[in-house]
């Protein structure tokens, strides 16, 4: 029991993170060792422009709902104003997601490229507990207790008190119309941050943002159905082949040369020794196939490993196998697919185990989180999935959590202080998906109302939107952008009337008087 506790929790926190970014957890020494998995790399744009940005720290609350602690700590943001047109230009604001706020800042070319078209101002802030926004400095971390105030509704407020701060301090912003941008986590915390203070942003950008992917939204297998249709559409046999390699790889783990077979085969830094090793090891695989359908991007990228472009495609060329394939063949094919990601390069000497991305996401924040607010469900089946079968077990998840953290989830809390489905009367909320991303599955992918719209991206992984523009971009997402500049100019232009009203109806009253 044990075992498939940990087991259930590894496949869960697998794929509970989105970002540009979400974090990882491994099923190994759950109670003593959290170890990072689906972590973000510092982006290198050597064929981007470059940007410049200053820095800034403010003096936020700890707790921003309570009146016991009164501490504050610093909270990092980057500013860049070249193109800002005073007065009132429009402010771009990054709600900054589970990591270091100068990746984000990086990785989000989208911004960076309307801006001077925009006339606008860019900020990202850092979210707290990540990068270097620590509450409690290096014991932000040592314990639940300081941990306590690591929240969306925390980091909400964060960015609204902010956001008000600039406005009263900068001159010449006291009108400008802010529109905040978000993808995956971030999305998230965009769409959040327009329904819970619309005095504060006039409309959000919330790309990749799966608000609906918590308890009784979506089905808990819709995730890694995506993940298969994105491999069954890129090569004959590859779902299929997958799917055969579980039972595959349990065969030949069976007996100690096996596993040593297993070992070579796939290059391991660590060989495989027991049953675990190959629990952890299949855990390992599923990860790599969920992260290579967020970013089977059209072009080469190094989101989060090296990758050629449509990276699927070419891991496919190695599975296409017919069904009396034998299984050694079989599971030499499954090791050259997994170097594609873990070796295009061809500069590593073995492969790790116990990660699949490079870091610079803060994995043990984020479990935290999933394992307090942010639940997300996941399960597979085997049938309409290319995955060992696993069932939602929330009771299980919820005791992993209670043994790494001393916390139980809230599995209903989310629906309740956001709304879940239930969110007809907000506005002005663009929620942009790709059709390859298998966070689609809770994001939304139908238009609400007529200022809560959905964008879809057929040809699109991971928000492919918030990227910088790419030759081979397709059609798709050069649409999408355009349509999300237009509906920014107009929440600008609604923003400026009303503040122009505003301001004649006080003179009028001035005048009066």
């Amino acid at each position: 029991m044990a075992t498939n506790r940990a087991q259930i929790f590894g496949r869960f926190a697998a794929v509970c993170l989105i970002l540009l970014c979400f974090a990882c957890l491994h099923v190994t020494a759950l109670k003593s060792q959290l170890t990072p998995l689906l972590q973000r790399r510092l982006l290198r744009y050597s064929s981007e422009p470059p940007i410049r940005y200053e820095t800034f720290y403010f003096d936020q609350k700890i707790d921003h709902f309570g009146f016991l602690e009164d501490g504050t700590f610093k909270q990092r943001y980057l500013v860049a104003d070249k193109h800002w047109q005073q007065p009132d230009g429009p402010i771009l604001f990054y709600t900054g997601n589970e990591g270091d706020i100068t990746w984000f800042c990086n990785n989000t070319g989208f911004m960076w490229e309307v801006v001077e078209e925009l006339g606008a101002m860019l900020v990202f802030a850092e979210h707290r507990y990540y990068g270097e926004s620590l509450p409690f400095g290096q014991d932000s971390y040592s314990d639940s207790k300081h941990l306590n105030y690591l929240t969306s509704e925390q980091a909400l407020a964060d960015f609204a008190v902010l956001i008000q701060n600039l406005k009263e301090t900068l001159p010449w912003a006291q009108h400008s119309p802010v529109i905040a941008i978000g993808g995956s986590y971030g999305g998230m915390l965009s769409a959040w941050l327009r329904m819970k203070y619309p005095n504060v942003v006039v409309g959000a950008l919330a790309a990749s943002a799966p608000i609906w992917q918590f308890p009784g939204m979506v089905p808990c297998g819709d995730f890694h159905k995506i993940v298969t249709q994105d491999f069954a559409r890129s090569g004959s046999n590859c779902d299929a082949n997958i799917r055969r390699s579980w039972e595959a790889i349990n065969n030949v783990s069976s007996t100690a040369s096996g596993l040593q077979w297993l070992s070579e085969e796939f290059s391991l830094c660590s060989p495989l020794k027991n049953k675990i090793d190959v629990i952890i090891f299949k855990n390992w695989l599923q990860e790599t196939w969920v992260n290579m359908a967020m970013v089977d991007y059209p072009y080469e990228a190094s989101f989060l490993q090296p990758l050629p472009r449509w990276p699927i495609q070419v891991v496919c060329k190695y599975l296409g196998f017919d069904s009396t394939v034998p299984e050694y063949q079989l599971l030499h094919g499954v090791s050259q697919a997994a170097k594609v990601y873990y070796n295009y390069t061809g500069s590593s000497s073995c492969l790790n185990t116990s990660q699949t991305a490079t870091s610079s996401l803060g994995a043990l924040g984020w479990t935290y989180q999933a394992c307090t607010e942010m639940v997300m469900p996941m399960c597979t089946n085997g049938v309409q999935d290319m995955f060992e079968p696993e069932e939602w077990n929330f009771q299980a998840f919820s005791d992993e959590c209670n043994a790494m953290f001393g916390i139980r989830p809230r599995a209903d809390w989310a629906g309740t202080v956001y709304g879940g489905k239930e969110i007809t009367s907000h506005s002005n909320i663009i929620f942009s998906n790709g059709g390859l991303d298998p966070w689609s599955a809770g994001g939304v992918t139908h238009n609400i109302s007529d200022s809560l719209v959905s964008i879809m991206i057929p040809d699109g992984a991971h928000h492919l939107d918030l990227r910088y523009s790419n030759n081979l971009d397709p059609p798709s997402v050069r649409t999408a952008r355009a349509l999300e500049l237009k509906y920014f100019r107009e929440w600008i232009k609604q923003a400026r009337e009303t503040t122009e009203a505003a301001v004649t109806k006080n003179r009028k009253l001035q005048t009066s008087a």
